[in-house]
C-alpha cells in the first residue's frame, strides 16, 4: 500500500500527540521518521512507531525533557537529554554545532540521558541544509560480540557524515558496524521471512537464517575486526566521551523497561574556513563526476556517490507516495484504532501512476 509522504507525517504526528508528546516535538519525530522511509531506510521509519509510542506511554521516555546545555568552550557544548525522545535531542544538538561552526569554523556537542534517535543521516542532512560538513556518532544497546568473542557487548551503532556538493549529489554515508542494520532482521521477523546467512548469529553464536532466533542473537560485524573496532569507535565517541551509558550499559529499548541513556556527539564543520563555499562545493562536484565516470564492474549500471540510492528513492516515493507492506499496515490500523485516529490515505498503487 502506497502512502503520501505528507498523509504519513500527518499520521504519525497525530499519533504521537495522542500518546502524550507536545505538537511541535511530534511533528518533528513524524517529520524523521517519514524522511527515513521517503528515502527507503524503511527500517528508521514508521515502522517504529509503535515501539516509541509504547515507551512513551508506560512512562520510559519524557516527553517534555528540560534540556541543560553545558559550553565549556565557544566551539564545545554538552546537551544532557533529560530522557528525551533522540529525534528531539539530536536535533537540538546538531543545532548547537552547526551555531558554534558557524561563527569559529567547528562545532563539537556531546550528549547524554538521550534515547534512539533514528535514521543516523537525518542529522546530517540538517547540517547539509545549512551548507555544513557534519560527522554523527551514537551507542546503542548491546547486539554484538567484540572480535574473538561469543557474547554481545557492543552496540551496532551507526555512523553518518556528510559534505555538501554544489550541482551533483551531496555526501552523505550512514552504515553501521554490523553487516545489516538490526531493523532489517526485526521487519524480517514481522513478515515472517527468513535471513541471509551471514548476517546473525543465534546466542549460541552459531550463523542463522532464522530473524527470530537472530534477534535475540548476535549481530555479525562488517569485516570482522574492522566492525568490532568502529562499534568500539562509536562507543568512545558517544559514550565514554559523553558520560551517557557504554560498554554494554546502554538499554534495550526492546526489552529493558528503563531510560537508555543514549550518548550521540555531533561535529559541524564550516567549510570556507579553508576556502571560499563555493570553491569547496565545484571540487565535490568534480570528486562526484570522476566517481560517475569510473566504468562499472559486471553486474553494475552505474557507479553511484554515497547517498545517491537513497537521494533517487527520495524523488521516487516523493511522486509515488511509501510503499508499505501488509504487516506494517496491520501495525498502523492497531495504534489508529487503539488512539482514535483516521488512518492515512491508501492507494494499491503508486500515487501518480
Amino acid at each position: 500500500m502506497y502512502i503520501a509522504p505528507s498523509s504519513a507525517v500527518a499520521f504519525a504526528s497525530t499519533l504521537l500527540c495522542k500518546a502524550g508528546l507536545p505538537r511541535e516535538d511530534a511533528s518533528l519525530m513524524a517529520e524523521c521518521l517519514a524522511q527515513a522511509d521517503t528515502r527507503g531506510v524503511d527500517t528508521h521509519g514508521l515502522a517504529r512507531l509503535q515501539q516509541y509510542i509504547q515507551r512513551l506511554t508506560k512512562g520510559l521516555v519524557n516527553p517534555t525533557p528540560a534540556l541543560r546545555l553545558d559550553e565549556p568552550t565557544p566551539v564545545a557544548a554538552h546537551l544532557d537529554g533529560d530522557n528525551g525522545f533522540g529525534f528531539i535531542v539530536a536535533t537540538r544538538a546538531m543545532r548547537e554545532a552547526v551555531d558554534r561552526a558557524r561563527t569559529y569554523g567547528i562545532g563539537f556537542v556531546t550528549v547524554c540521558h538521550s534515547n534512539h534517535f533514528g535514521m543516523a543521516a537525518t542529522y546530517v542532512l540538517q547540517a547539509l541544509d545549512q551548507g555544513f560538513i557534519s560527522l554523527v556518532f551514537t551507542n546503542s544497546a548491546r547486539q554484538m560480540a567484540p572480535f574473538g568473542g561469543k557474547e554481545t557487548l557492543l552496540g551496532i551503532s551507526p555512523f553518518a557524515a556528510g559534505a555538501p556538493a554544489d550541482r551533483e549529489v551531496p555526501y552523505i554515508l550512514d552504515m553501521a558496524p554490523s553487516v545489516v542494520a538490526k531493523g532489517k532482521i526485526r521487519r524480517a521477523a514481522r513478515r515472517g521471512e527468513n535471513i541471509p546467512l551471514g548476517w546473525a548469529m543465534d546466542k549460541d553464536g552459531i550463523p542463522t537464517t532464522d530473524a527470530e532466533a537472530a534477534l535475540n542473537g548476535i549481530m555479525a560485524p562488517i569485516g570482522g575486526p574492522k566492525g568490532s573496532g568502529l562499534a568500539i569507535l562509536m562507543d568512545i565517541m558517544s559514550g565514554v566521551l559523553s558520560g551517557a551509558a557504554y560498554g554494554g550499559e546502554v538499554g534495550d529499548q526492546y526489552k529493558e523497561a528503563k531510560p537508555q541513556n543514549v550518548g550521540h556527539s555531533f561535529i559541524a564543520i564550516k567549510p570556507d574556513v579553508f576556502m571560499t563555499s563555493q570553491e569547496f562545493r565545484s571540487r565535490m562536484d568534480v570528486l562526484v563526476q570522476r566517481v560517475h565516470a569510473v566504468p562499472p564492474a559486471p553486474g553494475f549500471d552505474q557507479v553511484m556517490f554515497p547517498g545517491e540510492p537513497e537521494h533517487k528513492l527520495l524523488q521516487k516515493r516523493s511522486s509515488e507516495g511509501i510503499p508499505f507492506a501488509d504487516a506494517e499496515i496491520k501495525m498502523f490500523k492497531s495504534m489508529a484504532d487503539e488512539f482514535g485516529v483516521p488512518l492515512p490515505h491508501m492507494s494499491e498503487t503508486p500515487l501518480n501512476a
